[in-house]
């Protein structure tokens, strides 16, 4: 077989296979996710907030953050996730606060508002994981099996930005 004009063997063939598809399917997986809470938002008469700053505040949880440890954790982009504090911090979801050690950086921290916005995401997370197994025939041991491989990905992934050989 001929990828990008190098003939490949078998083994190899398979395996670039394998990768491109499990790129394709993360892509899809994470904007499933993001309707998935966006049908929950509909159905709950939600409006001001969009899937994308409900995952921010599932994620923060009972954290205090700034932007950069987000964007470090690889959860968010930059200035998406300035953003998407910002709206999050006028719209009375999160507290924010400036360091005091570095005046520039500022922390954040759910309000009760935010905790019970992270709470309604919290119950479809829970409500979907019990229905998981029942209807798709996902055990435990299936999805640990999945985010083993995604995390060896995710480190390869990092080591190709940090060191390029």
């Amino acid at each position: 077989m001929t990828v990008h004009g190098t003939i490949r063997d078998g083994s190899e063939t398979l395996v670039l296979q394998g990768y491109l598809d499990n790129m394709a399917l993360v892509e899809r997986l994470h904007r499933l996710l993001l309707d998935v809470i966006k049908d929950e938002f509909e159905r709950l008469g939600v409006e001001e907030i969009n899937p994308v700053q409900a995952l921010l505040l599932f994620n923060i949880a009972e954290h205090e953050v700034t932007a950069g440890e987000l964007k470090s954790r690889g959860y968010y982009q930059g200035s998406n996730v300035s953003y998407n504090l910002k709206k999050l911090v006028d719209l009375g979801y999160l507290h924010h606060q400036r360091s005091e050690v570095d005046r520039r950086s500022v922390r954040v921290k759910l309000t009760a508002k935010g905790r019970e916005m992270r709470g309604r995401i919290e119950d479809l997370f829970r409500r979907h994981a019990g229905l998981l197994a029942v209807r798709s025939g996902v055990s435990a041991a299936g999805l640990e099996d999945a985010n083993q491989v995604l995390r060896r990905i995710e480190r390869f992934w990092g080591e190709q930005i940090r060191y390029i050989y």
